[in-house]
């Protein structure tokens, strides 16, 4: 039996394209979030080892590494504001515990996001030439690490709790053992074409007799 199945997860042919939100299940706003998520998780780290070891000479390396983890999440967190708040128009009711959730975890991003920039503008104009970081940045992006893990758990609510913009494959033909790919689209899998079968040799005829 087969191990590996690789082209039913990045074939985009079959899935129904919904503008920003992306693909039938393959939405944009997850895997974006993972860039800002991950930045600010690395600055948080670089900042405390910059503080802690501020007497070495490695300690302006990590500050000015957070500092550009922080800038890079930030541009990336463009993308993923923008493809979120498409899901949340078009993907939830007011009125809905969906859309609340949904609210809760965009305030938080949000706050998250004007603390980055609050850090990124504190680091360029004030510390930029500190040798470690600095009381004042390392608080601010603990805190935005602090948020961000917060609503990431809220998103994952939306996602894991909800079902929020998941295509469930219920009771598929994936879950099924079996040979053969359920493409994006399909039912069921196709089946691979069976060579035709050769005809069987016709019986020989029996012979006449002879007169004589």
């Amino acid at each position: 039996m087969r191990h590996f199945s690789f082209r039913p997860a990045l074939t985009l042919r079959g899935r129904e394209f919904h503008g920003l939100r992306g693909w039938t299940g393959k939405p944009l706003h997850p895997p974006l979030t993972d860039i800002p998520v991950g930045a600010y998780m690395l600055a948080a780290g670089f900042d405390v080892i910059s503080a802690v070891g501020h007497d070495e000479s490695w300690s302006r390396d990590f500050f000015r590494a957070a500092s550009f983890c922080l800038i890079g999440g930030a541009v990336a967190s463009v993308l993923a504001a923008l493809t979120g708040f498409w899901d949340w128009l078009r993907s939830t009711s007011p009125g809905t515990q969906a859309r609340r959730t949904a609210n809760a975890h965009a305030l938080t991003m949000v706050t998250v996001t004007v603390l980055v920039l609050v850090g990124i503008a504190v680091r360029a104009v004030l510390f930029w030439d500190e040798p470690s970081t600095p009381g004042l940045a390392l608080a601010l992006t603990l805190a935005a690490a602090g948020l961000t893990f917060l609503g990431g758990t809220i998103g994952g609510t939306l996602a894991f709790d909800y079902g929020f913009n998941v295509n469930t494959a219920a009771d598929s033909p994936v879950w099924h053992e079996s040979e053969t790919d359920l493409l994006p689209g399909q039912k069921q899998p196709s089946e691979p074409s069976q060579p035709e079968p050769e005809p069987e040799p016709s019986p020989p005829r029996p012979t006449q007799p002879r007169h004589a």
